[in-house]
């Protein structure tokens, strides 16, 4: 499994296979085992043990974690590949202008299709379901707006990065 962890601003890719960890690129033996009660770990990375202290941290964001390391304290970000495709899409709405374009975060099977050229969607409504992984995804509007174009139909396989549909934003006044 891979893992995309961001700590103090640097980004670091970490895959996991067992008890072999490829951390950018490199790879080690390790191994991580609870030492008690509650979020107190073990790691062992080659011959190097570490007492480890992890906790989800209090503010709010997925994948967000306060790492103690042999006294030393982290603020962390750890996705896999597919919250980090989806937080990137959202991003990358939010920052856009023009229609806003939705594109698959991931290779799948469109399922349905809520929308229609010409709706009015808000934010957070439900646009598209896919399958992909054997799970099924809903794919939301990241602003309010008017579907401007479909461009798949339930039963359509499609690549990451296709073009689902666009949006264009609403402006006040409208």
């Amino acid at each position: 499994m891979k893992y995309y962890v961001n700590v103090g601003g640097r980004d670091i890719e970490v895959e996991l296979d067992g008890d072999r960890v490829s951390i950018a690129n490199q790879q080690v033996q390790a191994r991580i085992d609870q030492s008690g009660p509650g979020e107190v770990y073990v790691l062992r990375i080659g011959d190097a043990v570490h007492s480890v202290n992890a906790r989800r941290a209090s503010e709010n964001g997925r994948g967000r974690y306060e790492i103690g390391v042999d006294g030393y304290r982290f603020a962390i970000e750890a996705l896999d590949e597919r919250a980090r495709a989806i937080r990137d899409l959202s991003r990358a709405a939010e920052r856009s202008s023009g229609p806003a374009r939705l594109v698959a975060p991931m290779p799948g099977l469109v399922v349905r299709v809520n929308v229609s050229e010409g709706d009015r969607v808000r934010a957070g409504q439900g646009l598209i379901v896919m399958e992909a992984m054997k799970m099924e995804n809903e794919l939301k509007a990241a602003a309010a707006g008017v579907v401007r174009r479909v461009s798949v139909t339930p039963g359509s396989a499609v690549e990451k990065g296709a073009l689902l549909l666009e949006v264009e934003a609403e402006h006040e006044g409208k």
